[in-house]
C-alpha cells in the first residue's frame, strides 16, 4: 500500500534588505583609488617585473561581465575605504543578538506576517546559509529563541544552494510529520567574504536576509499560498568556487590575510560548466513531474550573473526569454548566495494564477544544484 503525504506548501516570504547602496560607480571609483595607491607603495618591484600592476576597475566592465549595478550592503564605509577595503562590524557582547540573528529574526518575522503565524507556530528553524558567522552555539537556535519558536533549530551550508537545500529538508519534515510549521532563513552577509581588492570578482556579492515558511496546506492560513510538488538535489565535487577559510587555519601557521580565504573562482570555468547541468538538472526534476520546461509558468534562478541565467532558460524553452519567465533581480541586489532564487521569488509572483507552476532553482559551488517546483493554489 503506498504511502499518503499531506500537501505541503510555502505560506509566506520575507526579505531584509540592507540600509545602504554602493553603486557601481562608487565601487569603481574605491578599487581604483586602491589600485593606484598599491601601484605606487610597490613601484620599484613593479618596474623589476617581480610584481604586476593592479588593472583598473570600470562601470562598463562590470556590468558587461554579470549584469550588476549596485548592491545591499550592511556597512559602507570599510568596503569604501581604499585603505581597508572590507566592511568593518562593530563586535557585539554574548549577551547581545548576533548581526547574523538580528537580519535573519527581521526577514522571519515578515514571512509569519504573511503566513499569519506567530514564532510560537514555528518547531522548526533551519538557517542555511554560504557563510555562518560562528561555528556555536547555532545560529539557528539564537533565531528560534529571539522568535519565541518551539522545536529545534539547526545550521546548514551548500554554499549559494543553501536555501533549496534548506527547502528540500523543510519540505520533507513537514510531509513526514515530524514538523508542522518550518521557518527557513537566509541570512547572506557575503560582504565579509567578498574580496574586495581583486578587480574579477569586487562587484559580485550583496548582502541581504531571506526567510520562507513551510507547513502543511490544511494548516495554512495566509492568502498566498504555493503547493510543493516536488524537491531535487544534486552535488558534484569542483573547486572552480572556493573558500577555505576555517577553524583550522590558525594550526596552519598561515597569513591570515591569503587570498584564498575569502571567496574565489574560475568564473569562466565555472560558467561552461555550470549551465549545462543546471538546465539538465532542471528538465530532468520536471520529468519526473510529468511536465515540460515550457509549461512552467516562471523560472526564480539563481542570481549570479546575467548571462549564466538566460542561457539556463535558452537550453530549457529553447528561446531568449525576458523578465516575463526568468526575473531578474540581480542588478539591484548583486549575488545574493543563497537568497537570490528565493528574492527572486518573493518580488516576482504576485501576478501568477491558480494552478501556475514555477521552480524555484539555485546553482554554486559543490557544485550543488537544488530546484523545487510550487504551484500555485
Amino acid at each position: 500500500m503506498q504511502a499518503s503525504f499531506p500537501a505541503v506548501v510555502i505560506s509566506g516570504t520575507g526579505l531584509y534588505r540592507p540600509p545602504h547602496v554602493i553603486t557601481n560607480t562608487e565601487l569603481v571609483e574605491a578599487f581604483n583609488r586602491y589600485a593606484d595607491l598599491q601601484n605606487a607603495q610597490h613601484a620599484e618591484a613593479i618596474a623589476a617585473g617581480e610584481r604586476k600592476a593592479l588593472t583598473h576597475s570600470s562601470v562598463e566592465f562590470i556590468e558587461k561581465a554579470s549584469g550588476i549595478k549596485q548592491r545591499y550592503v550592511i556597512e559602507k564605509e570599510g568596503v569604501l575605504d581604499p585603505t581597508r577595503m572590507y566592511p568593518c562590524f562593530t563586535p557585539r557582547g554574548d549577551d547581545e543578538i548576533s548581526l547574523m540573528a538580528e537580519i535573519a529574526v527581521d526577514a522571519a518575522r515578515q514571512a509569519l506576517s504573511a503566513a499569519g503565524k506567530t514564532g510560537a507556530d514555528i518547531d522548526a528553524v533551519l538557517c542555511s546559509s554560504a557563510n555562518m558567522q560562528r561555528a556555536y552555539p547555532a545560529m539557528a537556535v539564537e533565531i528560534q529563541q529571539a522568535l519565541g519558536a518551539g522545536g529545534y533549530g539547526f545550521d546548514m551550508n551548500v554554499a549559494c544552494s543553501s536555501a533549496t537545500f534548506a527547502l528540500e529538508q523543510a519540505f520533507n519534515a513537514v510531509r513526514s510529520g515530524a514538523s508542522k510549521c518550518v521557518l527557513v532563513v537566509n541570512p547572506e552577509i557575503t560582504s565579509a567574504h567578498l574580496e574586495w581588492r581583486d578587480r574579477d570578482c569586487h562587484f559580485i556579492f550583496g548582502d541581504v536576509c531571506t526567510a520562507v515558511i513551510v507547513e502543511r496546506a490544511d494548516t495554512a492560513t495566509g492568502d498566498d499560498q504555493w503547493e510543493i510538488l516536488g524537491t531535487q538535489l544534486a552535488t558534484q565535487f569542483s573547486s572552480n568556487i572556493r573558500n577555505n577559510f576555517g577553524f583550522m587555519n590558525r594550526a596552519e601557521d598561515r597569513d591570515p590575510d591569503a587570498r584564498d580565504l575569502t571567496f574565489y573562482q574560475e568564473g569562466r570555468k565555472v560558467f561552461k560548466e555550470v549551465v549545462p547541468m543546471a538546465a539538465a538538472h532542471i528538465e530532468a526534476h520536471l520529468g519526473k513531474l510529468g511536465l515540460a520546461p515550457t509549461q512552467v509558468r516562471r523560472y526564480w534562478l539563481h542570481q549570479a550573473n546575467q548571462g549564466m541565467n538566460q542561457f539556463v532558460i535558452k537550453k530549457l524553452v529553447g528561446a531568449d526569454a525576458g523578465s516575463e519567465v526568468a526575473p531578474l533581480i540581480l542588478d539591484e541586489y548583486a549575488n545574493t548566495a543563497s537568497a537570490g532564487s528565493i528574492i527572486a521569488f518573493h518580488h516576482h509572483h504576485a501576478d501568477l494564477k491558480a494552478g501556475d507552476t514555477g521552480v524555484i532553482c539555485s546553482f554554486g559551488a559543490g557544485y550543488s544544484i537544488g530546484s523545487v517546483v510550487v504551484k500555485k493554489r
